[in-house]
């Protein structure tokens, strides 16, 4: 059988590395990249050396031997790439956030609907985090009972003099909830099994940076369905002494017991990463999840071959950013 082919288009954002590499592990094959930018294209080609070069991204699109588009471009530049993609007969794969306005969420539901191509959004706190997907696989088997309560954090450094121009205009990045907090809203759906969420409160807010007007660096929102709510909380206040970029936790109630996940770091306690610490009616344990295989690569490139929704399901996809996208706009509305 022979390989998926995935070309990397718009190259931003650091995150196309693991989008690259989990295609890779997963057997697909890159058959190229493009960027606008010379010296993005020049550390891409460096990490990536047997792959070509493209002059231009409708070498990409227009080549019928590539199957996938994969690209990390700037947010408010994804979803008019994905719906070109998508139109030349392309699957694609983003970065979050996917879109950064409702409109464009709405346009590109409409082309996947209208093309049948898969539109998935690398929600890497999820899919390329191993704790996760093993409390995933517990709650699957049922280890905490039904799901009532999600509570996640998503705090982030700023390395603010390693950012580009864009990383600092809101229409450019969506704001928090979309840039961010999407993650924790996708796991929010994932974890419950809901299909939507409704967002009960939501605020953003520049605490710390008044040289940086259009720098969200604190966001929350409230979540809720018929059976389980949610709160999130992300910001970009991780200090310079944390040994990571973010303690990223991860809280879940269940009817018959809970799950704790710190992500990144067990701070002033175990090494390494993958935390997880389950409490039932047995009493507490601690499991180290460094060696949980991630799945969300080898299922997509099952899902492009045979047409199927292994990886993610379409509709939860959409309903993630769906809901960050409302969150963002009733903050912004009340602020």
């Amino acid at each position: 059988m022979k390989p998926v082919r995935f070309a990397a288009v718009g190259l931003n954002h650091d995150h196309i590395y693991g989008q690259v590499n989990c295609l890779l592990r997963a057997g697909a094959e890159l058959a190229g990249y493009f960027a606008e930018e010379d010296d993005l294209a020049a550390a891409f080609g460096a990490r990536y050396p047997g792959a070509p070069q493209l002059d231009d991204r409708r070498r990409a699109l227009e080549d019928p031997s590539i199957d996938l588009i994969v690209s990390a471009a700037i947010p408010d530049e994804r979803a008019g790439l994905a719906i070109a993609a998508m139109r030349a007969g392309k699957d694609v794969m983003l970065d979050k956030p996917g879109m950064v306005t409702l409109k464009e969420l709405a346009e590109v539901k409409a082309v996947q609907a209208e093309t049948g191509r898969i539109l998935s959004i690398l929600y890497s706190e999820h899919f390329e985090n191993r704790a996760t997907v093993k409390a995933g696989e517990l709650v699957a088997a049922g280890a905490i009972g039904k799901v009532v309560s999600v509570t996640g954090f998503g705090p982030h450094r700023l390395r603010e003099a390693t950012r580009p121009a864009w990383f600092f205009e809101r229409r450019r990045y969506g704001g928090i909830l979309v840039d961010i907090a999407s993650h924790q809203c996708e796991q929010f759906l994932f974890f419950t099994g809901a299909e939507t969420a409704e967002v009960l409160s939501a605020s953003v807010a520049n605490r710390a940076h008044p040289d940086r007007p259009g720098l969200q660096d604190h966001g929350d929102i409230h979540l809720a369905t018929t059976d389980a709510t949610g709160f999130i909380r992300v910001d970009w206040f991780t200090p310079d002494g944390l040994p990571t970029w973010g303690d990223g936790r991860l809280f879940l109630t269940g009817t018959d017991g809970t799950i704790e996940l710190r992500k990144y770091i067990d701070i002033a306690g175990r090494p390494g990463t993958d935390h997880l610490f389950l409490t039932d009616r047995k009493g507490v344990t601690y499991i180290d999840c460094s060696q949980t295989a991630l799945p969300y690569g080898d299922q997509l490139v099952s899902d492009i071959r045979y047409r199927t929704e292994t990886a993610m399901p379409q509709a939860r996809c959409f309903a993630a950013m769906e809901i960050a996208l409302k969150a963002q706009a009733l903050a912004e509305a009340q602020s």
